[in-house]
Formats: structure tokens, sequence, C-alpha cells
């Protein structure tokens, strides 16, 4: 039990925050047009998964899904221990060369409208997530692997050996690129208040408006503290994204590619302060200790804002496969 509630404190919000991402996507892409497929910046660069089979008919809400983990070469796909999302063995299913690591889940749970209405479940959406990430850890630690998002699911073991071949090209050359590589996730944050003290300290305007305001009747007063408020907080934007670009390009540098997200949901990932960069970095398995040692260095550059920065993982690679994210 001690190793389990340390593995939920340390996994669980980054597990329940990209959990948040990845619904978005899966219900647009499952109940609005799943043909088109949103690709990220640079996705003409990235070898593209297997597309979902739509979603299963719904009339009766019986029988089993294929519920699809990741892709390996199938001379490396080494059995993953335990049970998978729905609590089914995890079972490897070939062809083209390549091994889909699947397990078994009901209709009743996973079919299109139990889906739709499960991923409004924050409690059900955690569970599943987890889940997934455990069976993509189990296999990313064993060889390479093409990790498919939450609720990627067939309705048969042919659909997804069918993919295997129609997608055997993309999906050798995308191991090929993720060989020996892994995804950090970094979060850049900073106290909101010296931010905005920083800002006010770097604009010589600053004191032109106080200045005037020493001079203004109660009402133009009012105006101009308004007006000022507006500068500062303009200020205090600019210096928050120079200060993300900075940081952000100083890891892209390092990683072999790079991506950023819109700063997470407060209230569900539990940070404080500021967000400033919510990013994610492909970096070679043996530089990894220099990534986090940038990060060190970063953080005490930036120590008048009392940034902080969070490294987390490594991930499988979902952010460098095209649309297997957000």
């Amino acid at each position: 039990m001690d190793e389990l509630a340390r593995w939920a404190s340390e996994r669980a919000p980054h597990l329940i925050a990209r959990a948040e991402e990845q619904a978005i996507a899966v219900l647009r892409d499952a109940f609005v047009d799943a043909a088109r497929r949103e690709r990220r910046a640079g996705a003409t660069e990235t070898p593209r998964p297997p597309a979902r089979l739509s979603p299963a008919p719904t009339p009766a809400a019986v029988g089993e899904l294929v519920w699809t983990y990741c892709i390996a070469r199938a001379r490396e796909a080494t059995p993953v221990d335990g049970g998978g999302v729905a609590g089914a063995d995890v079972e490897r299913i070939e062809a083209a060369g390549l091994a889909a690591f699947v397990s078994r889940v009901p209709v009743a749970e996973f079919g299109a409208q139990a889906l739709h209405e499960n991923l409004n479940d924050l409690a059900w959406l955690e569970r599943v997530a987890r889940g997934h990430e455990t069976v993509l850890e189990q296999a990313f630690a064993l060889t390479t692997i093409v990790p498919l998002r939450l609720c990627t699911l067939y309705e048969d073991d042919e659909g997804v050996r069918a993919i295997l071949e129609r997608e055997q090209t993309t999906l050798h050359d995308a191991l090929e690129r993720l060989e020996g590589r892994q995804e950090w996730g970094v979060k850049v944050t900073v106290d909101a208040e010296r931010l905005a003290e920083a800002a006010r300290a770097a604009s010589p305007q600053v004191a032109t408006f106080e200045d005037e305001l020493a001079d203004r009747t109660a009402g133009g007063a009012y105006i101009l503290r308004r007006r000022l408020e507006r500068h500062v907080r303009d200020c205090a934007d600019s210096l928050a994204a120079d200060v993300a670009a900075q940081i952000h390009a100083r890891l892209q540098d390092w990683a072999i590619d790079a991506v950023t997200h819109a700063a997470q949901n407060r209230d569900l990932s539990g940070h404080e302060g500021e967000m400033l960069l919510n990013g994610a970095y492909l970096v070679e398995t043996d530089r990894a200790d220099g990534l986090r040692a940038l990060a060190v260095e970063l953080e005490s550059h930036h120590r008048a804002l009392d940034a902080r920065i969070e490294l987390t993982g490594p991930w499988p690679p979902f952010n460098f496969v095209a649309g297997a994210g957000a």
C-alpha cells in the first residue's frame, strides 16, 4: 500500500492532466469527425499512427472491444505482466513484423455512448488513464514503442492486424525515429507578485504614471491608476512570454524535438504560481542527466521571479507521434 500511495502521489496529477487533454481530442475524433485528424505543428515530419476505427455500434451494449496501448517491433515485444485498463490480461496482436499491445474491454463500459458519458467522470478517467499509462510504462521500459492515445479502440483483432499491415511503413519509421529517446515534460512556474514587481521595475513608464498620480484629483487619479495597472499587467505578460521563450529555447537546443501546450488547469494540476511554460521534449536517453542539470541552471538564473522548473519523465513519447496528443 505504501508503494501504491507513493506511485499515486508522484504520477497521478500528471496522468489526470494528460487524461484531460486526451479526452478532449478523443471526443472530437470519435464523435465529431473521426476522419479529420488533428496534426501538431511540424507533424508532416513525424510518422502517422494507426487510424482508430469509428466508434463501436451502440444498439446492444454487449461483447468486447480491443483496447490498444502501443506498437512495438514484434521481435522485441516482450510480454507485459498484469492487467490492462479493465483488468483483462495484456496480449499481443502481430502482423507485418509489428506487435500491438492490447487488452479486452467491455462494450458496456467502452462503447460509444458509454465512453461519451464516462469521459465526463473524472474518477473514471483517472482510473483508466492510470491503467493505460501503467501498461505503456512497462512496455516502454522493455523496448521502443509507438504509444497510442487513450481510448484507441478497435472492434476486433482483425481490425488491429489490418492497421498494422496498412501502416507498417510509417510505424517502422516511427520506431526507428524514437529508438533510444525519451519524452520529458517541463513545467515552468513563477511567483505572480514577483513577476509584477519585475515588470514594474523594468518599465520607465511606471515612474511617469506615479508622478502624474500625485497631481490628479480623486476621479482623475482613479482612471490613471487603472491605466497604470493595465500597463503593469501588459508588461508582466510580456516579461512572462520572454522568460518562457528563453527557457524553451535553451531546452529545445538540448532536445531532439519539442512541443508546447497551453498552461494546465491550476485546480486539476495543483500547481502554484503563474505557469509560463508547459512543454514536452524528446531527448536522447543518454542526455537525460544533462537535461536535469540544465533545468537546475535555468531555475537558478530566474531565481528573482521565484521560478520553479518541474521535470517529469521519462514518458513514452506521446507528443512526438503525429496525432497522438491533443
